[in-house]
């Protein structure tokens, strides 16, 4: 018979679960976007992409190195703000601009994972992941907008 966990003891396990996520899936992925800013702006590509796309994100604000955070997003939460973190130091984004960026992280962000841990699971059939990932762009572009009006 399996002894009845306590409160403390679910506590811990969940402690253990969490720092693992952390540790394997969270610190690398904001690593890792550190590492490609640099790399990018090293290289030149960062500038490129800026001065490319500063029309575009300038409709919500934002200076064209923010395409960075959005495309981070796109993989990962935890590498878009990794990307945000880098892009602050480096003095591109302004706390204005994260406060823009911020909420379209959160809603719009991590949809590759959503694909394949939600509704590959879930056997939502394929022709409709492209309108549900489009929901989530359109969710991010809107708040986006919305923000900077509130910003």
């Amino acid at each position: 018979m399996e002894r009845k966990k306590n409160i403390l003891d679910m506590f811990v396990e969940g402690a253990r679960k969490g720092w693992n996520i952390g540790i394997t899936s969270i610190v690398p992925n904001v690593i890792m976007a550190f590492c490609l800013i640099q790399l990018m702006e090293v290289t030149g590509v960062l500038g490129l992409f800026a001065n490319v796309f500063k029309p575009v994100m300038a409709v919500f604000g934002l200076p064209g190195e923010a395409l960075m955070v959005n495309l981070a997003a796109i993989m990962s939460m935890g590498g878009a703000i990794g990307v945000t973190v880098s892009l602050i130091d480096k003095g591109m984004l302004t706390p204005t601009h994260v406060t823009i960026l911020l909420p379209a992280i959160f809603i719009g962000g991590g949809w590759v994972q959503y694909l394949g841990r939600i509704l590959g699971t879930a056997g939502v059939p394929t022709r409709f992941w492209p309108w549900l990932v489009g929901v989530c762009l359109v969710n991010a572009m809107v708040v986006m907008l919305i923000m900077r009006v509130i910003a």
